[in-house]
């Protein structure tokens, strides 16, 4: 795992200073590769590359970054692995190549070199994030993997082209111009992160996943659009119209051999190794394909808190000893949890108000006292159907679909009428002992968003219903306006019969890379641990696109085949329970610990004076969740969020930066949260 920056530039003065500029923007990604560094420049072409680097295979100067092809045609700068790098090495072998050293960085170089980007990019299985420059086409490529494991953001500013792995990498050059992109911002309080293409500033995008950029020396300033070379679309279509049509025995005994073969291939390290253990399905499945194939005990993590609403550290417990691992829990205070939230805009760049990156950070920082690498269970969600909202408003629209429009918006009307603190405050006296219920669901909450979904126009805003928390973030972003659409602009024309596969597809290429592994990777990388996602091995992902939705959704809940493949090593009852998620208790906190700082940072004048929010609205929100009559705690955390991090953006501004480590200065180490 790596940290990559780089330009191409039409105002080159000279190499020194080509030199001092990437390596400055290199630098800032020091946490992500903490091991070894390295640049290197072409002034005539007006390209250079920054590496950082995390050695997890091949740990000798063999696979020093940037590296060059046995021909010297191609330079790479590489964030990622590429698991299948030994079949790979011997296919080129048998065609007469050379490898100096044992990594799958340089089997990369020599298959762009044999079969060129096009063909070759097929050919990872793997998560990456790369920029290769080809010095006879004069090209720069920026690719990333099928499922967006790895970041990479790119854009002009000025005469410059920029990319890095991170924004802090980008924005550390003498070049960019920090301006907030407003309109991402009201997509932001939406979706509790920015999704790609847009990122917080103008003039700078996220490469989306599964595709590749090319830009063209002769065609500088010409902005090409990023092409696919992987379509989860396509992949879906094609398990629909070819489905699996084994039996359920053999279709498990299929998943279980994929998935073991994945695990096994993100098991191939120099490093320690270990693997993330929840006790849900889908890590459970995972450490236990890797005991399955581990010689000794797999080191396995897991955090646990002492209220009991949100611990799941002894369902984890009881599965690592099932399995014989090597197991290792830290229970975390309130206090602890609370003191990794003013770090969290250094560690994720631009606002993100998912808070479990909060316990996906604690977890990440235990395991990395033991390991360097940690395998994850993401993915199986998106995948085999694990969120309730498949089957909890699947069934609501498969009831409601067939009745005339006019009586769906007619229904809507009626429930808008009552208003969503109203039904609280009735349900409330109707139901007192539920409403007192730790973890509870606010009523007026759910039926306002009943009452958006049975006036949805089309599938795409539907779901944009179900998974946002804003009815109309528009209305409190000053000056922004949300682009309209924005699942129609990257899903066009994707719309699938059944709304429960809709979501599905829907999380996978949205949900899934702009949230989940976002907060996976920074939470990592953060503190130097790498981490691997066996469920999204792009032949799982298509093997799973073929298995029909019976075995995926029975029963009334959800991964009905893992939950069968999973039984073959897990006892049931160690399992089977509600899902619970990595949550905390912020609608508590936000009323009480964590009042203070939420004044300040949502005070009138304070909102008056940066601009970006209508102060009246941000007001209302907060005092209605002070009150306790309404749950507005995603509201809250996402202007908190965005808060905090204008407050570091400013911070980070009126600094002198010395001269960076690869060029000659002193070896810049990471600062983490202890």
């Amino acid at each position: 795992m790596c940290g990559i920056a780089g330009f191409l530039t039409s105002s080159a003065d000279n190499e020194f200073e080509m030199k001092v500029a990437v390596a400055r923007m290199a630098d800032q990604l020091v946490h992500r590769g903490p091991d070894n560094s390295g640049v290197w420049v072409d002034r005539h072409a007006g390209v250079a590359f920054g590496h950082r680097r995390l050695s997890i295979l091949d740990l000798s100067p063999d696979g020093h970054q940037p590296m060059h092809s046995e021909s010297g045609r191609y330079v790479i700068v590489f964030n990622g692995e590429v698991y299948n790098f030994d079949e790979l090495r011997s296919t080129l072998e048998s065609r007469g190549h050379k490898f100096r050293g044992h990594s799958d960085t340089e089997v990369m170089l020599a298959a762009i070199e044999q079969w060129g980007m096009d063909e070759a990019l097929p050919l990872f299985n793997g998560m990456f994030a790369f920029a290769v420059w080809d010095r006879k086409e004069r090209q720069l490529h920026l690719v990333r993997d099928r499922l967006g494991e790895k970041p990479l953001y790119y854009g002009w500013m000025g005469q410059t082209f920029l990319f890095g792995s991170e924004l802090k990498a980008l924005v550390a050059h003498p070049e960019f111009k920090d301006e907030l992109n407003r309109d991402a911002l009201a997509l932001y309080l939406r979706y509790n992160c920015i999704p790609a293409p847009y990122s917080i500033y103008n003039g700078i995008k996220k490469l989306p996943p599964a595709t590749k950029l090319t830009l063209t020396l002769s065609k500088m300033h010409c902005m090409p659009s990023p092409r696919s070379y992987w379509s989860a679309e396509e992949v879906l279509r094609r398990g629909l119209e070819e489905p699996f049509e084994g039996s359920e025995k053999e279709a498990i005994i299929c998943l279980d051999a994929l998935l073991r073969d994945a695990v096994k291939m993100r098991m191939v390290a120099d490093v320690p190794l270990g693997a993330f253990l929840s006790g849900g399905v889908d890590s459970s499945a995972t450490v236990a394909l890797m005991q399955q194939q581990s010689q000794r005990p797999v080191k396995t993590f897991s955090i646990g808190f002492h209220d009991e609403a949100y611990n799941e550290a002894k369902y984890a417990a009881a599965v690592a000893r099932h399995l014989g691992t090597d197991h290792t829990e830290y229970y975390v205070s309130a206090e602890e949890a609370m003191k990794v939230i003013p770090h969290l805009p250094k560690f994720y760049d631009e606002p993100f108000s998912d808070s479990s990156q909060i316990p996906t950070y604690l977890v990440s920082a235990l395991a990395r006292r033991y390991v360097t690498v940690s395998l994850s269970g993401d993915g199986g969600d998106e995948l085999f159907g694990g969120y309730k909202r498949y089957f909890i408003w699947g069934r609501i629209w498969n009831a409601v679909q067939r009745a005339p429009a006019f009586m769906r918006e007619a229904a809507a009307w009626s429930l808008r009428q009552v208003g969503p603190q109203r039904w609280n405050q009735v349900l409330g006296f109707a139901f007192p002992r539920f409403l007192s219920a730790r973890n509870i669901v606010w009523p007026g909450e759910k039926l306002e968003k009943l009452a958006q979904v049975l006036s949805a126009k089309d599938s795409f805003s539907r779901y944009q219903v179900i998974v946002s928390d804003w009815e109309s973030s528009n209305s409190a972003v000053r000056g922004g306006v949300e682009p309209s659409s924005m699942l129609n602009q990257r899903c066009v024309g994707t719309e699938f019969r059944d709304f429960c596969v809709q979501m599905m597809f829907l999380d996978t290429v949205t949900y899934l890379p702009d949230d989940i592994l976002v907060k996976l990777d920074r939470a990592a990388m953060a503190v130097s641990l790498e981490g691997r996602v066996p469920f999204l091995d792009h032949r799982v992902v298509e093997f799973a696109a073929r298995l029909p939705l019976s075995m995926k959704l029975r029963n009334g809940g959800g991964k009905w085949i893992l939950r069968r493949l999973l039984d073959q090593y897990v006892p049931p009852e160690l399992i089977d329970r509600p899902k619970k998620g990595f949550s905390l208790p912020i609608a508590e906190w936000l009323r009480g610990s964590l009042r203070e700082w939420a004044e300040e940072l949502l005070g009138e004048n304070r909102m008056r004076h940066d601009g970006y929010f209508h102060p009246r609205i941000v007001r209302k929100i907060w005092e209605d969740h002070l009150s306790g009559q309404r749950d507005f705690r995603h509201h809250v955390w996402a202007l908190l969020m965005f808060q905090a991090w204008l407050d570091h953006r400013d911070r980070q501004k009126p600094r002198t930066i010395p001269v960076p480590s690869i060029v000659g200065s002193q070896q810049i180490r990471s600062s983490l949260v202890n």
